[in-house]
């Protein structure tokens, strides 16, 4: 008996479902449905493209006018769905187009080679001969094959001249080999290249499509339809590729088992929380009954988006096993259950804080801001309560030295402190950490966690993360840490191997962005250029060699006279917008303070335009209008449009923000730490990025082209 027909879907054929009207939508489910039961139906019009540049290419009737294109294997049941269209232009897609199994690579590959290309002949390995020789012509045809060009497009790129000539091909080769040959142009070398792409060690069958469909380099373009369910999701989200497609790279991240500690680290847009999402869902399918995963990010509206992007790739049973939470929010709801006596308070009690400070110490010129530094890079990481423990305490990085006799001085403040949150009933949201995690040594939460998942893992302390360390068991699949230290916003430092987590050899990079525009990209990372960030473990990480997949105009910058002119020329902007993709609720404008925020707000408004304020609840997508937030409270969201709006001195980098961090002998960090939320907000933008203000620009713009209308 014939094995029923399996049918797989590629990315461009998820592109091109979307664009189709709503009937022909209907006509290639109904398809699929029959083709699957009966492939050899009358109905279907299953049959041969003359004029296709690959002649295992069929066309399938959707009705009178369209027709999708799919592939039939040389052996075997499975069939790939590349691409649907009207009759005319679905033929002559097929024309441009190949697809095969690369024979070095395993990889599913589609793509468009150049019909003016010379066909070079079968034996030849090395590079062409005529002309001066561009950067790939030292590689033979079997290396370029392993860095994934299909064998069709090996002279061409042979033949590229440079990075303007792979831009130009950019669209028509396959992701991977896109991706291979950028870095090698970038410096990579070809071996450090092909290693960490994992070509597989067996004999590879070009004929063999099913087996080539579960390599990670296929699985990033082409996608195997199990059942109705997985259908339906697809093809009424067609466009949400991160669901099920996921880089190669992403994808060995997300689903493996990892003997210890993972740190994965990637610029904004690089998919850090995507990996995370996928690797959750890979753990529940595989935890045992009562053990669940924990997966914990920094606020609540963060927690609120993850949890809405699981349901959309988890089936109920794994979300079941998959707890979303903001760390604040655990520790309270830990500590309630075992009737923790104190009122955590989120930040210093002032009346107490002001009452310790009338115990600085006579002899000593140390100003108030010392001492709040002191306590929150010091006494509270390090858990330090007593005089003795501040005796011996690690002070590096703080530019005040102490001896020990002033070490006893400057004590005092911190143990009145102390006392004064005792007689209070009253915890820091550090000490209760601390004291979640004694807890949890006396007697572990039942059920416990078997995996834990922490998304924007630099915005958390050397607290948070001993906590995290003591509710997994160490070993296998325990903890998966992402982050960004280019975007913390809130000052937290930790290093992980002093807080009893070790990730040596299990530290991976994500360096390809899919949201921003290399334009938009590349002005956002100016912003922190030469600046020190750290990489969550004591080294030093940098964003060089990250790039975008998509390119896009310049941010626009632009400069008025007055706050009205700024107003007057973002409603115009809006109200230019066109079109369902052009929407107000893709659009956000940003200030960096409440305040500014909302003067922004009320004087929209007057424009006759809806606006939709972003605030500790999250962003209700559901709701026309234009958006409006903070610049904190856009972390983790994206937008098709960013305003980045009021970019002017004394608002960036806010004024009492730069007095506070001169008192504290910390103008640096303070620097480092504002230009750090502008690269966040911006970074948000998927399209285009307006950068707006009034009067005097921001000293962070100084070096960049504006003009003033």
């Amino acid at each position: 008996m014939a094995l029923k027909a399996r049918m797989a879907m590629s990315t461009d054929f998820l592109e091109a479902f979307a664009k189709l009207p709503s009937a022909q939508q209907r006509g290639i489910r109904t398809l699929i449905a029959k083709f699957e039961a009966d492939p050899r139906s009358s109905a279907l019009n299953y049959e041969a493209i003359r004029a296709a540049r690959d002649p295992k290419m069929r066309s399938l009737r959707v009705d009178r006018d369209y027709r999708a294109i799919v592939l039939q294997p040389d052996q075997g049941n499975t069939h790939l769905l590349l691409w649907a269209d009207k009759h005319d232009q679905a033929y002559a897609w097929a024309s441009r187009h190949e697809c095969h199994v690369n024979a070095e690579t395993g990889a599913i590959q589609l793509y468009a080679p150049d019909p003016n290309a010379p066909t070079p002949p079968a034996e030849r390995e090395g590079p062409a001969d005529s002309g001066p020789a561009g950067p790939f012509a030292r590689l033979k045809a079997r290396q370029l094959m392993r860095l994934g060009v299909p064998a069709a497009m090996v002279p061409e790129v042979q033949a590229a001249r440079g990075e303007t000539d792979l831009d130009t091909m950019q669209a028509r080769l396959p992701p991977e080999a896109y991706d291979g040959l950028f870095y090698y142009l970038a410096g990579d070398s070809y071996d450090q290249i092909v290693r960490e792409r994992e070509t597989p060690a067996e004999t590879v069958d070009p004929t063999d499509f099913a087996a080539a469909l579960l390599r990670d380099d296929s699985r990033a373009r082409f996608v195997l339809v199990e059942d109705e369910l997985e259908l339906e999701a697809m093809l009424n989200a067609p466009l949400q590729k991160w669901r099920v497609f996921l880089h190669p790279s992403q994808r060995r991240t997300a689903e493996r088992d990892w003997n210890g500690p993972v740190r994965l680290l990637g610029a904004a847009g690089t998919g850090k929380t995507v990996v995370a999402m996928h690797r959750a869902r890979w753990l529940a399918r595989r935890a045992r009954a009562a053990a669940k995963i924990l997966f914990v990010t920094y606020n609540r509206n963060l927690a609120t988006d993850i949890r809405r992007n699981l349901r959309q790739i988890c089936s109920a049973e794994e979300l079941e096993r998959i707890e979303v939470t903001n760390l604040d929010a655990w520790v309270y709801a830990f500590l309630k259950r075992r009737n923790y006596e104190s009122r955590i308070v989120y930040g210093r009690d002032e009346s107490a804080w002001q009452q310790a400070l009338g115990f600085k110490p006579d002899g000593l010129d140390l100003s108030d801001g010392f001492f709040e530094a002191e306590w929150e890079q010091v006494v509270q990481p390090n858990g330090v309560s007593t005089e003795e423990e501040y005796k011996r305490v690690s002070r590096v990085g703080r530019g005040v030295r102490l001896n020990r006799k002033d070490r006893v001085k400057v004590w005092r403040v911190f143990e009145e402190y102390l006392l004064q949150l005792m007689d209070k009933g009253l915890k820091e949201v550090e000490d209760a950490y601390r004291d979640a995690t004694a807890l949890i040594g006396a007697e572990p939460p039942q059920p416990g966690y078997s995996s834990i998942i922490v998304d924007e893992a630099q915005d958390f302390g050397a607290q948070a993360y001993r906590l995290l360390r003591s509710l997994v068991p160490a070993g296998r699949n325990d903890l998966f840490i992402t982050g960004d230290c280019h975007q913390r916003i809130y000052g937290k430092r930790t290093v992980l191997g002093r807080c009893g987590i070790d990730i040596r050899g299990r530290s991976r990079k994500l360096r390809l962005n899919y949201r921003t525009t290399e334009q938009t990209r590349a002005w956002a990372a100016r912003l922190l250029e030469g600046r020190s960030i750290d990489d969550l473990d004591g080294g030093r990480d940098d964003n060089s060699g990250i790039r975008s997949l998509t390119k896009g105009p310049e941010p626009l910058l632009r400069f008025f006279d007055s706050p009205e002119e700024q107003t007057a020329a973002i409603a115009q902007y809006l109200q230019g917008l066109d079109g369902v993709e052009d929407r107000l609720a893709n659009v956000c404008v940003v200030a960096r303070t409440t305040a500014e925020r909302d003067r922004l707000a009320e004087a929209i408004r007057q424009e006759d335009l809806e606006v939709v304020l972003i605030d500790r609840e999250g962003d209700e997508h559901s709701v026309a209008g234009v958006r409006l937030a903070t610049m904190h409270r856009v972390k983790g969201l994206e937008f098709d449009r960013m305003i980045l709006a009021s970019m002017n001195a004394n608002l960036v980098p806010l004024k009492a923000a730069a007095d506070a961090a001169r008192d504290r002998g910390e103008s640096a960090i303070a620097e480092t730490r504002e230009r750090a939320l502008v690269y966040v907000a911006a970074s948000r933008a998927k399209k285009e990025l307006l950068v707006l203000g009034y009067g005097e620009p921001s000293v962070f713009l100084r070096q960049a082209q504006t003009s003033r209308l």
